[in-house]
């Protein structure tokens, strides 16, 4: 796995999961919406932490600045 996540997109990725956290358990979201968001969240600190995007990596992007082997 080569990392294609980077520190921004990791950072926003794991802002979005917290906010999806407090909302569920302040009540505002509930039901299927909420297991939904609730499993997005879950996927996005999981990638955050393995700087790895599967969805990423079929579509060929990157959000990881690569740095040059020996410098």
């Amino acid at each position: 796995m080569k990392k294609n996540v980077g520190n921004t997109d990791k950072l926003i990725r794991l802002v979005i999961a917290l906010v999806i956290a407090v909302l569920y358990f302040a009540g505002l979201i509930s039901g299927t919406l909420a297991i939904v968001l609730l499993i997005v969240a879950l996927a996005m600190v999981v990638t955050s932490l393995l700087g790895f995007c599967g969805l990423y990596a079929i579509l060929g992007f990157s959000t990881c600045k690569n740095k040059p082997v020996g410098k």
